[in-house]
């Protein structure tokens, strides 16, 4: 009788030459248990439902079939579990914004995101932000507006105050006269302006910038979390580079 992580790689293998939803359900199924695990881990230290987390969770998991490659050596557990929980804990941050955006589109971007990978895994690539729409059945202005507000939200309002009491609360507008918070102001300017950049980036070339320069992975390190080579990363590094300096030259 096989082992079941022989039966994981074997049906992973199979999933590469021939990527199928029958497939990708069995390995579900056979991997619950690194999604319930790591639900249950981030549970304990969050007011989200466990049930809540562990949906979510399961996003994560499907991501990391689609991109796992067992051609490069490591297991199939340690490439899926950083993507099980980044999905939960983007869920968390998502749940915790300060700055609300309508409800239609926190569940159009959300849909969205489902919509994304399922087009990725029929299409055997990365959808365009315009098919994403056209699946969604919104125009792709909407969908660009609606993935910009989602991306853009934590940015807190200048209109909130820095206290909960009442009688001594001030705006944060006001007390952003140091030179100091002003330079903090513009930093967070920077930050939206640098967003709504990155957000016009193919999907792959968003994940090397955020494992290489926000999460200060090595390349290495991104690549295997990629499930790509060293140099693709690197040239999807360049390639964005190049991109997001060309549009925030052109947003001066």
């Amino acid at each position: 009788m096989k082992t079941p992580n022989f039966r994981i790689a074997e049906l992973l293998a199979s999933y590469a030459r021939n990527p199928s939803i029958e497939l990708r359900n069995q390995l579900v199924k056979l991997n619950t248990g690194l999604v319930r695990k790591v639900a249950y881990q981030i549970s304990r230290q969050s007011a989200e439902p466990y049930e809540d987390l562990s949906q979510v969770g399961y996003i994560g998991l499907i991501l990391a079939i689609e991109r796992f490659d067992g051609r490069k050596g490591y297991a199939f557990s340690s490439f899926a579990i950083p993507y099980i929980r980044g999905e939960i804990l983007n869920f968390i941050r998502d749940r915790s914004t300060t700055l609300k955006i309508p409800r239609r589109w926190q569940e159009l971007y959300r849909k969205g995101k489902k919509v994304r990978g399922e087009l990725a895994l029929s299409l055997g690539y990365q959808p365009s932000e315009d098919g994403v729409a056209r699946a969604l059945g919104v125009t792709p202005q909407e969908w660009r507006e609606c993935k910009s507000a989602a991306q853009n939200r934590f940015l807190v309002s200048l209109d909130a105050t820095a206290s909960k009491d009442t009688d001594n609360s001030l705006p944060l507008e006001e007390i952003l006269a140091d030179p100091r918070d002003r330079a903090r102001q513009a930093w967070q300017e920077d930050r939206l302006q640098l967003q709504g950049a990155m957000s016009q980036l193919d999907r792959k070339t968003q994940d090397a910038i955020e494992f290489v320069y926000l999460r200060d992975l090595s390349r290495k390190e991104a690549a295997k979390q990629l499930g790509v080579s060293t140099i693709t990363v690197s040239r999807h590094l360049q390639k964005g580079i190049n991109q997001l300096a060309l549009q925030l030259q052109t947003a001066v």
